[in-house]
């Protein structure tokens, strides 16, 4: 029931605080914009509270309990480690929700108005906000459509489930698996295999299809896996999934065809992502849309509707925080008149695995694929100088160029440091450096950074720290 119906006015209403959602009001709110910004549930979006921010709790706990051995080496006093899963979720709850007081400190501070309630929209500049008992009606100049997307099972899994878990399942979960199986392919799934491998639990991973890594990388990763013994299964097709009082169980073909049945006490998967957009109410009024359901944007985020503009996971491409935010910045500012674009060239792939994973640009087979002439350098982490001292040597880093203009066209890498340096990664990549541009800076010495310095030197043979590749003896001429 209404009680009470008021209209006002609005430069800019965002619809879901996320991290597009909140970034876009904050940055509309810098360039003068009266903003309105609506969430219906809790500030920080699934990322903060569900997923991006949960998920990296998980996976520095998991890194922190495997560098006990190496502590140990170095002679600090420390036990053998045992999770206390209760205190890491009452950590994991302290942490999100200090960042939602940060994001509502700083919208106050920006003096952007922030309501609570389920919003749907009426016409091409008017919005419903319906919170309890009241709906208020705004007018607005702009709207920046920001809900993000929801896991969904897929169609093959049962309805009814306890030990079948989606990621915000996962972080609340009050036992640790005694023997996780993890379905999927995407950064979660193996950040997951990681995490729960350190904390104790058997760990298969049900891959479900190719990663978009460099082979190398790819190779290595799994190296790494095996060695910790997660079990990788290559799935080609799924047969059943089955869940009891007891655990799962998975049968299904792999890629070799072979016929696979598979127990755990639990299977985790990120499921498929929607776009939540059916409630509302775009389609009243032409807002084009993909089959799947997201909504179509131009380089400024704007939809087909001029007055309406979308961000983040209800745009088409993954489903990942650093995309929302860059858009949402680029919508705020060509809102405000600003002459910007999205471009998502160079979007860096990165997994909080251990070791972590960090590419941008072109692998060596999308390089192969496109018949271009190009070379490639690569540096082993275990030859670099401060990896020996921390004990992070597993990993390499890998670099390809143009033969013939030496431009860099991608930079992969598997082992410490390389989230840290996927932003350099991503630099030179828009700034199209070229070998040289790497080669003349000074890197500090001891550091992981002295390793991108290598794999470019490596080349053209010159890395210093790299065996010389075996040759051939050269024929001497003889006189007579």
């Amino acid at each position: 029931m209404v009680v009470g119906e008021i209209t006002e006015e609005r430069d800019l209403i965002v619809v879901g605080g996320g991290p597009g959602g909140y970034t876009a009001a904050i940055r509309a709110a810098q360039l003068g914009l009266q903003v309105t910004l609506v969430e219906e549930t809790d500030l920080g979006g699934i990322c903060l509270n569900r997923g991006c921010i949960p998920s990296k709790v998980w996976t520095h706990t998991g890194k922190k309990i495997s560098e006990v051995p190496q502590m140990q080496e170095m002679g600090i006093g420390v036990n053998e480690p045992e999770l206390d899963l209760d205190k890491l979720l009452t950590y994991k709850n302290k942490i999100t929700e200090q960042l939602q007081k940060g994001v509502q400190s700083l919208c106050q501070g920006n003096k952007i108005e922030v309501l609570k309630g389920k919003a749907t929209f009426t016409a091409e500049d008017r919005i419903g906000v319906e919170y309890g008992h009241q709906f208020d009606t705004y007018i607005f100049k702009h709207a920046i459509i920001a809900t993000g997307s929801t896991a969904a099972l897929p169609k093959e899994f049962p309805k009814a489930r306890q030990r079948i878990l989606l990621s915000h399942e996962l972080f609340d979960l009050t036992e640790i698996p005694n023997h996780l199986l993890i379905y999927g392919n995407d950064y979660i799934a193996f950040e997951m295999a990681s995490a729960y491998q350190s904390f104790g639990s058997k760990v298969t991973l049900i891959q479900t299809g190719e990663l978009s890594l460099d082979q190398s990388i790819e190779k290595e990763l799994k190296r790494t896996f095996k060695k910790k013994k997660i079990k990788i299964i290559q799935q080609d097709s799924l047969q059943s999934i089955e869940e009891t009082d007891e655990g799962v169980t998975v049968k299904l073909t792999d890629h070799k065809g072979k016929e696979q049945t598979i127990e755990g006490s639990h299977l985790y998967t990120s499921g498929h992502q929607q776009p939540n957009v059916q409630s509302l109410g775009i389609n009243r009024f032409g807002v084009d849309q993909t089959e799947d359901g997201h909504i179509i944007v131009d380089h400024t985020m704007k939809s087909s509707v001029p007055t309406i503009y979308a961000i983040g996971d209800v745009t088409e491409g993954p489903s990942l925080a650093v995309k929302a935010i860059k858009q949402g910045k680029v919508a705020a500012e060509a809102i405000a008149g600003e002459n910007v674009e999205a471009d998502l060239t160079f979007l860096p792939t990165i997994m909080h695995t251990n070791p972590p994973v960090a590419s941008v640009g072109l692998t060596e087979q999308e390089a192969e694929e496109n018949n271009l002439d190009y070379l490639v350098g690569q540096f082993n982490l275990n030859a670099n100088g401060y990896a020996k001292v921390t004990g992070k040597t597993d990993g390499n880093i890998k670099v390809i160029s143009d033969a013939k203009t030496e431009i860099i066209l991608g930079i992969h890498m598997i082992g410490e440091g390389a989230i840290e340096l996927s932003s350099t990664f991503v630099q030179l990549l828009e700034m199209a450096a070229k070998v040289e541009d790497i080669r003349f800076p000074l890197f500090a010495h001891p550091s992981t950074n002295e390793s991108l310095l290598e794999a470019v030197e490596a080349l053209s043979g010159q890395a210093i720290h790299n065996p010389p590749k075996k040759q051939p003896d050269k024929i001497k001429e003889r006189s007579f």
